[in-house]
């Protein structure tokens, strides 16, 4: 008999050994189902492989896709450590990328690159906040439920980023088609060896959320709060300013993964510009426990796969369908190694124990019929 019993805490080598079998136990799966299809299975994870690190540009996408889901995780994981459930990443993304559009359409054309790419980048985090700021005042004063609210959040940014493609900022140089015109060229950001130099954005991010959260007044106010609001109050603490403080913030980094991704990578702003980051960076912040470094990582590993996903599909005409297959199996039997690090099996030889119970100090089977009592507490009849 299995019994399931909670681990204390788990070293770095326990950690470490039941991810990489998480690992082996989604490629396994992964191969066996492509077997199934009929596809060569070794072919297959060969090419996947290949696709993430078997080339410079191979190894550069992936990079680049690994920018917006770190980043974006690294925003929400600093509201989850309040318990401020913010499933709003996709449209505070959107949001961001908004802003900054808006700032590289009323500028001059003779702007300076060196002016223009800060401001839209402090555009985005303005625009992320904000947007995360409505759920979070209405949470906060109201008691709502912040995870219906930031999702439903999702989809106006989504119908509002939409209006402005097909009617307010439609492009009139495109003789009538739909379009956004691109951000200005000085606007683009640098590139070095190929990678947009956006990709520092989350390194440099990673730095400051773990020094925030782990070594600053502000980071403990943001931890209390989430271990438990009741203690944070007793302890003279301003709940509410402390997690509107945490959403801004939360919304804000989001809103500048938004705004990195214009400005290094699509160039235009779109309804799809976001590309289920924000909803696959609630999966990266859990998967790493909301481990800044560990997030940095964990984004490192979603986009390789992504990218060897995508290279499956076009080199050997998998089905997309089957790309996105093995992208589930593989995030399965990484949750499925979380299971392990917090929770233990425990074999039980021990044989269960039939219940007694005493009638007038006679022993009785609980699977006996039970005596009627009389009013002396003698046996009646039945």
């Amino acid at each position: 008999m299995f019994r399931i019993a909670k681990r204390e805490k788990s070293s770095l080598s326990d950690s470490f050994l039941f991810r990489i079998l998480g690992f082996i136990v989604g490629m396994g799966l992964s191969m066996l189902f492509i077997g199934v299809l009929g596809h060569n299975p070794f072919k297959s994870m060969t090419t996947l492989l290949s696709g993430a690190f078997g080339t410079a540009n191979a190894f550069r996408n992936t990079l680049t896709f690994a920018i917006p889901l770190a980043t974006t995780a690294l925003g929400l994981s600093v509201a989850f450590r309040m318990k401020f459930w913010n499933i709003g990443g996709e449209g505070q993304l959107l949001m961001g990328a908004t802003a900054a559009m808006f700032i590289s359409m009323v500028t001059g054309p003779n702007t300076s690159g060196w002016i223009l790419i800060p401001t839209m980048l402090i555009a985005g985090f303005i625009g992320g906040a904000v947007w995360a700021m409505i759920p979070g005042i209405f949470r906060i004063h109201l008691r709502t439920n912040e995870t219906l609210f930031t999702l439903m959040m999702n989809y106006l940014a989504i119908e509002f980023v939409k209006y402005l493609y097909y009617n307010l900022w439609k492009d009139p140089g495109r003789s009538g088609f739909p379009g956004i015109k691109s951000i200005q060229t000085q606007a683009f950001l640098p590139r070095v060896m190929g990678v947009s130099v956006g990709v520092l954005i989350p390194v440099v991010l990673t730095v400051v959320v773990f020094i925030l959260v782990n070594k600053t007044k502000p980071g403990y106010e943001i931890r209390v709060v989430g271990e438990s609001e009741p203690t944070a109050n007793y302890a003279g603490m301003n709940v509410k300013k402390i997690m509107l403080g945490g959403v801004l913030l939360s919304g804000g980094i989001v809103g500048l993964a938004g705004a990195a991704k214009l400005a290094g990578e699509t160039f235009t702003l779109t309804e799809s510009l976001a590309g289920g980051a924000g909803f696959t960076a609630i999966v990266i912040a859990w998967l790493a426990n909301l481990s800044a470094p560990i997030i940095l990582v964990v984004s490192f590993l979603f986009a390789a796969l992504e990218q060897g996903a995508q290279t499956i599909q076009l080199r050997l005409g998998v089905p997309a369908a089957v790309a996105e297959i093995i992208k589930g199996l593989m995030l399965m039997s990484f949750l499925g190694s979380e299971f392990f690090l917090r929770y233990r099996l425990i074999y039980d030889r021990r044989k269960p124990v039939k219940q007694q119970i005493l009638v007038e100090d006679k022993p009785v089977c609980s699977g006996d019929p039970p005596a009627t009592l009389g009013s002396e507490g003698k046996e009646g009849e039945t």
